[in-house]
């Protein structure tokens, strides 16, 4: 056995069942030991941003890593923004990077980089490996550590000689990723406040979004009156019937700031303090006002659901229904509005889709209007590197067994990872994109007036796709995915039903 071979092995033994890779020649023998082994699922991807947003949307659905396979330094550089967006999710990924042979290093041959440090700026764990008898050891301890609770990226960089060598050892570790435990005396600190007086919000991220973190939110809620919200750097929400109507920090400062201000107590239960995306002049950088105190229920690496299940024992809360949403609403109709998409796809939408939402500007109203929709999952960008949308939403339909998922998508972030359609159409993926189609970057040109900049002519045209403008039917059909454009949100809803009949992907060029 060869030191690749270890590796797969291994991996595959701790339950990992996907590699998404974009391999080049220092992989090759890791390509040829995943041919070799059976239960491994392969899947291409036609640049790393794609693998990586891949696996990103993969955890996120599945709850476990899949690996990924990247070509050296570079290759793991093209992927950097969507790890970033991972880390900020918490999504736990294998990320196996070949590497120069360890003897060819010092030739520093063109390919030669740092691929150490480029991975330590998006990993919470990162080594190299070097020599095949510990290849296997290697890949289990990165497994480890991407399979706690609370994911995290893990990169193994694996020097091509490293996978060639014969002495591979396939390694089977019976030791449980670590969770630390829930502090109690935090949990009886939460509940005084609760019974305090005072204006108290329970602020929610991670795992505290759960279903289960839910109804022991509402227990908490109805108990003591505390508003409950969820922090806008959120991954994945379960939202629709049956669960609770959470509205997000708003994302523009202004907005955050005043839905805040009257907080005395914020609980953070795997949140952070809400601050603003970006600095601006005059204003803040932290959303909520000079008296808040605030309390830590769990940290990000801890259990959020048993924290919750905790406190809401500690208060004596009774279990109590979550409150009917109301009636699913009607499609909308006429022209496209973000609240008349909003309510399409509500009224659209089959049980349990996932919803992989890069809208950005357009969609900041989606909220209310999906609240009394069907059970759904929705994937948020966490980390505000845009062009996740599209390989979140592929990683999501790999690890749905078929579940629809619904990708809303700005278009100018969109075309930072269009090649995630090509491995929709290759692996047959029920995947619909709707492509928000206003020929511009919009989000900036709002930031333009948040910053007091003040574009002319040259700022304006840097903002504009329309010149050309960018034909989404035939980037799609190139790609070999069905696309149609529709004007009206008639044509939309019509569209949107007729690709939720069929197991492919199908895109909507919804010109907004």
């Amino acid at each position: 056995m060869n030191g690749a071979q270890s590796v797969v092995q291994t991996l595959l033994t701790g339950g990992v069942e996907l590699c998404l890779a974009n391999p080049g020649t220092s992989e090759m023998h890791f390509v040829a030991a995943l041919d070799q082994t059976e239960g491994m699922r392969c899947v291409l991807g036609l640049h790393e941003t794609v693998v990586t947003g891949m696996a990103d949307g993969y955890y996120r659905i599945a709850g476990k890593p899949a690996c990924t396979l990247l070509h050296c330094g570079p290759g793991l550089a093209n992927g950097m923004a969507n790890l970033h967006n991972a880390r900020r999710a918490r999504s736990g990924i294998v990320n196996i990077v070949g590497d120069q042979a360890t003897y060819h290093r010092p030739y520093d041959a063109p390919l030669t980089a740092d691929t150490e440090a480029m991975a330590r700026a998006v990993s919470h764990w990162v080594r190299t490996s070097t020599n095949a008898a510990n290849a296997g050891r290697d890949a289990a301890a990165a497994l480890q550590a991407a399979a706690s609770l609370q994911g995290q990226v893990a990169t193994l960089i694996l020097p091509s000689d490293v996978s060639w060598n014969e002495g591979g050892q396939v390694v089977q570790s019976d030791e449980l990723p670590y969770t630390p435990s829930i502090d109690s005396l935090a949990v009886e600190q939460a509940a005084r406040i609760l019974r305090g007086r005072g204006k108290v919000l329970i602020l929610l991220a991670g795992n505290g979004l759960s279903q289960a973190s839910q109804e022991h939110a509402w227990r908490i809620s109805t108990t003591t009156r505390a508003t409950l919200m969820a922090d806008y750097v959120v991954g994945r929400v379960s939202r629709g019937a049956g669960r609770l109507q959470l509205e997000r920090v708003p994302y523009n400062t202004d907005a955050a700031i005043e839905a805040l201000k009257d907080f005395d107590h914020i609980i953070l239960v795997n949140a952070k303090p809400p601050v603003g995306f970006f600095a601006y002049p005059d204003k803040p950088s932290t959303q909520y006002a000079s008296h808040t105190q605030f309390h830590v229920l769990s940290r990000c690496d801890q259990d959020a659901e048993k924290a919750m299940s905790m406190l809401a024992d500690e208060l004596g809360a009774p279990p109590v229904a979550i409150p009917n949403a109301g009636a699913r609403p009607l499609a909308a109709a006429g022209v496209p509005t973000p609240d008349g998409l909003a309510q399409t796809v509500a009224a659209l939408m089959p049980e349990h889709a996932i919803i992989s939402d890069e809208s950005l500007s357009f969609g900041r109203s989606f909220y209310p209007h999906t609240h009394a929709a069907p059970r759904h999952d929705w994937l948020h960008l966490a980390g505000g590197a845009i062009g996740d949308g599209m390989p979140v939403a592929t990683g999501a339909a790999l690890a749905g067994g078929g579940r629809r998922v619904i990708n809303l998508q700005a278009d100018g972030s969109a075309m930072y990872s269009l090649q995630s359609l090509w491995t929709q159409a290759r692996e047959r993926l029920p995947v619909t994109t709707i492509i928000l189609n206003n020929r511009k970057y919009n989000i900036l040109i709002g930031e333009y007036k948040g910053v007091g900049a003040v574009p002319g002519p040259t700022a304006m045209s840097m903002l504009d796709l329309s010149d050309p403008q960018l034909d989404w039917v035939k980037l799609a059909e190139g790609m070999g995915v069905e696309a149609a454009q529709a004007h009206t949100l008639e044509e939309c809803a019509a569209l949107m039903a007729r690709s939720f009949t069929q197991p492919a992907p199908f895109l909507i060029d919804l010109l907004i």
